[in-house]
Parts: C-alpha cells; sequence; structure tokens
C-alpha cells in the first residue's frame, strides 16, 4: 500500500470518529486546520563513475630516450547524477605517481615521482584543481550556492617528472596514484 492510500485511510477514519462530535453542533459551523509538515536534510550525492575506476596511462616513458612522454593518454572520467540539496564545496585531491616496487632512493638522474593535474569541472563556475607536487592547491575546493545537478568530468594533464624534466625514471612495472572528488554540504 503506497504513503498516499494511507493518509487518506487515517483521514477518512479520523473524520468518522470526529463526525458524531460534528453532528452533536446544533446550528453552528465547526472547522479545524491540520497543518501538514516535512523535512528535506541538505545532502550530497556524488554521482556514479563511468569510464572505469582506473585510469592506465600505459609506458610513462619514450623508449627511444628513458624521459617521461609528453604525450600520456589520460582518458576522462566522469561521475554521473551528481547532486547537493543545498549550498555544496567541490573538493579535489590527489597523489603523484609513484613506484610501488622501487621504493629506495632513485639513483642520480633517475626520479621515482611522475606529477600531474587533476580537475574536477561541470559543478562550480570555476573548476577545482589539484597539482601533485605543489607547494599549494588553492583552487582545490570551489563552492556552489544553490542546490545543483550536473556531471562532474574528471581531466588529468600536465604530466612531469617530479625533480625536473631532465630526469629519468626508474624501471617499475606499477606507478600509482591517486585522485579523490569530494562533493559535500556547504556551512
Amino acid at each position: 500500500m503506497n504513503k498516499h492510500m494511507v493518509f487518506r485511510a487515517a483521514l477518512t477514519t479520523s473524520l468518522v470518529i470526529c463526525a458524531p462530535a460534528i453532528a452533536q453542533t446544533t446550528g453552528t459551523t465547526s472547522s479545524g486546520t491540520v497543518t501538514v509538515t516535512g523535512t528535506v536534510p541538505s545532502l550530497c550525492f556524488g554521482g556514479t563513475l563511468t569510464g572505469g575506476s582506473n585510469i592506465d596511462l600505459g609506458v610513462l616513458i619514450d623508449t627511444s630516450t628513458g624521459l617521461l612522454r609528453t604525450d600520456l593518454p589520460a582518458p576522462t572520467r566522469t561521475l554521473t547524477g551528481a547532486f547537493c540539496s543545498s549550498r555544496s564545496v567541490i573538493s579535489v585531491e590527489a597523489t603523484p605517481l609513484l613506484t610501488q616496487n622501487a621504493t629506495g632512493t632513485p639513483p642520480a638522474g633517475f626520479s621515482r615521482t611522475v606529477n600531474y593535474r587533476a580537475t574536477a569541472s561541470g559543478w562550480s563556475p570555476t573548476s577545482a584543481v589539484f597539482t601533485t607536487g605543489a607547494a599549494s592547491n588553492p583552487a582545490a575546493s570551489q563552492n556552489r550556492d544553490t542546490a545543483f545537478q550536473s556531471d562532474i568530468t574528471i581531466t588529468l594533464d600536465n604530466f612531469l617528472t617530479g625533480g625536473g624534466t631532465g630526469l629519468r625514471l626508474v624501471s617499475d612495472p606499477l606507478y600509482r596514484g591517486a585522485v579523490t572528488v569530494t562533493l559535500s554540504v556547504a556551512d
């Protein structure tokens, strides 16, 4: 039984029970007001990730030079169906791509880190942007002043070798980083 039928049945029962009391009133009209209330809490849903939870960049280096490739293919990912029922904040954080097996200090001329820029766009007028290896990331959180629904697009670009572009990357079967997008109710 749906909610409307239950309410209608309860209201009908109340009116039937009250009918004798109203009927006893002679020559006057009696009425009453019932207040109906409800609430909608402030909440956010970050959407459903489409395109897979892994972005595989493939071979990171130019095999003829040993230097980081400048043409890394980084497909976008989308959080579909995101919404907030009130003011909100979108934040993006990222960790650099780091070797998972070669964890010691790299030899001179080598690095075990790839930095990049992660962008979450489509939610706020200004995209949330986080650059790994940067001293600060003031644009990593952005506000939206109204309730909203939209898809959020995540992009990666501006890949740079940690320590300088002239360094080569240490061989490792797995470099791993992560991007976290958070959608939350604003204070």
